[in-house]
């Protein structure tokens, strides 16, 4: 039982919920604790429960659906071809039964923030659009930023439930993640120019090359920041996670550093290494400015 659980979890990437999983936590505590420009709501245990169910069941069924999509693509790829279908470790059936599983979980645990009815009546669109991505690469060259759009989503539902609205904070930090994931999900796709040309599946590296690829990441990712700075004026935060927002802007700049068209050996480190810094840093200045406001 316990090898069979470690398998679910790397098929699903698990420990890469760290990427959405802090946007989605920072903007709780900035519900709860409140900022001068953001009053306070009641904190609730079950509604954190919430949100933690939801991002994990949510993101669990994005991506074992993703594994199944794609599994005659990742059998096509040298560096996709071990994972869990392809390889024969895990059945279509299976993987299926999985992804129905999280996708009931993910609608159910919506019902922790009754009397509030949002999160429950936007669910299903919400779990179809997290799927969908599945055939995006298929569709548009702009799948990087469909991902981006997917995991935007997690600070906007979470103030929707918890204050049963959309306003700014949420947006702004939103398109952080935009920006930030559709830059990053452009440098990974570098790996697979060859393999995206050679199946005719649509990416900006495959279209416009590695070189041009990277630039447009930057671009991306000057965005990130400048809406990250947004971020900090409008909830009105202060010099600790102004702090923060400077280190991520050194981070960026030297994520696109070390990776390069003529070597990419080092896209594992910026994708994972840095990124996983990069969303736990900020959700750990900004809950220290919160509690210091």
């Amino acid at each position: 039982m316990a090898s069979r659980i470690t398998m679910f979890l790397k098929l699903i990437r698990f420990s890469h919920t760290l990427f959405a999983l802090p946007f989605a936590l920072l903007t709780a505590a900035i519900a709860w604790i409140g900022t001068a420009n953001s009053p306070a709501v009641p904190f609730h245990w079950q509604h954190l429960a919430g949100i933690v169910l939801c991002m994990v069941f949510a993101r669990a069924a994005a991506m074992a659906f993703n594994r199944i999509v794609d599994r005659k693509i990742d059998a096509e790829n040298p560096r996709t071809a071990k994972r869990h279908i392809p390889a024969g470790l895990l059945s279509v059936q299976v993987v299926v039964a999985f992804t129905a599983i999280c996708s009931v979980g993910f609608v159910a645990s919506t019902l922790l923030f009754l009397p509030n009815r949002w999160p429950i009546i936007l669910s299903v669109p919400v779990l179809l659009f997290l799927l969908s991505y599945s055939y995006a690469k298929r569709m548009t060259s702009l799948a990087h930023y469909w991902l981006g759009a997917a995991l935007m989503l997690s600070p906007i539902a979470t103030w929707i439930a918890l204050q049963g609205r959309v306003d700014w904070p949420p947006v702004l930090l939103g398109l952080v993640i935009l920006f930030w994931v559709g830059g990053f999900d452009i440098i990974y796709a570098c790996q697979d120019v060859a393999t995206d040309r050679k199946l005719a599946l649509r990416s900006i590296p495959a279209r416009v090359g590695e070189r041009n690829a990277l630039r447009i990441a930057f671009v991306s990712h000057l965005l990130m920041l400048a809406c990250l700075f947004a971020f900090w004026w409008v909830t009105g935060l202060g010099v600790v996670f102004l702090g923060g927002v400077v280190l991520v802007t050194a981070l960026i700049l030297y994520e696109h550093r070390i990776v390069r068209p003529d070597d990419l050996s080092r896209v594992n480190v910026a994708f994972f290494n840095i990124n996983a810094v990069v969303s736990l840093g900020l959700l750990a200045v900004g809950l220290v400015d919160l509690f210091l406001l």
